[in-house]
């Protein structure tokens, strides 16, 4: 039998993107509706953005945890998190975590690599896009992370805030990031990182100016592999 996945929860939107994707992609790899077992669990969205406006990584971490805690006393064999940011807090999290953990950067990381990327254009909340979140990881491997603007931060974190994990779709959002990944792509940038789970929602390789690491459905995919590896 497949491996139980633990999936620790943020936003709605990314979250059940995640979920589908392990659930229809299942089918693949395991016969016709045929999924792994998946436990999640999230608490309110507005306590992670009240931590993550006062910039409390630990107290970030610790809501991971509870969930974390939670999923295994569900019988969840290894955890992942569909959401970007909150990666931030894994130093706090992973020495006291009672599972092992699929690190979303590191999956977008090894797709990266398979695809031959070396210059990559990063999206995501502004609290991930101004973090070393991401570069800790790429830069190792020898790939170069790309920031957009501090204004076009702003923009794309209003976008994600205020629309994309409500559930709302505006052409104007899809404008908009296409603006700015195609400017990063004049810059040198060949792949953009899809770094907040909303974002793959409105935006794919059929309408992006750059090919795609889409972080939400690549996570999905490394959590049904490793589960069907269990």
């Amino acid at each position: 039998m497949p491996g139980h996945i633990g999936m620790v929860c943020c936003s709605a939107e990314g979250a059940a993107l995640c979920y589908r994707t392990i659930c229809t992609e299942g089918a693949r790899l395991l016969g016709p509706h045929a999924h792994p077992e998946i436990s999640m669990h999230t608490p309110s969205l507005a306590d992670y953005v009240a931590c993550l406006e006062r910039g409390d990584w630990r107290d970030v971490g610790e809501l991971m945890l509870a969930s974390a805690h939670k999923l295994a006393a569900m019988g969840a064999e290894f955890l992942i998190c569909p959401d970007n940011t909150i990666h931030g807090a894994m130093a706090y999290v992973e020495p006291r975590s009672p599972l092992p953990w699929l690190h979303i950067v590191d999956v977008v990381a090894e797709a990266a690599v398979e695809g031959g990327f070396r210059s990559l254009a990063l999206t995501g909340t502004r609290w991930l896009v101004d973090s070393e979140i991401y570069p800790e990881k790429l830069t190792p491997r020898g790939l170069e992370v790309v920031r957009p603007t501090p204004d076009e931060r702003d923009e794309i974190n209003r976008i994600i805030m205020d629309e994309l994990v409500y559930g709302t779709f505006k052409p104007e959002a899809v404008a908009r990031l296409r603006q700015v990944i195609a400017r990063l792509q004049c810059e040198g940038c060949d792949a953009v990182i899809l770094g907040c789970t909303e974002i793959p929602l409105i935006l794919s390789d059929d309408n992006s100016p750059l090919p795609t690491l889409d972080s939400t459905r690549l996570l999905a995919l490394a959590a049904l592999r490793q589960a069907v590896r269990s």
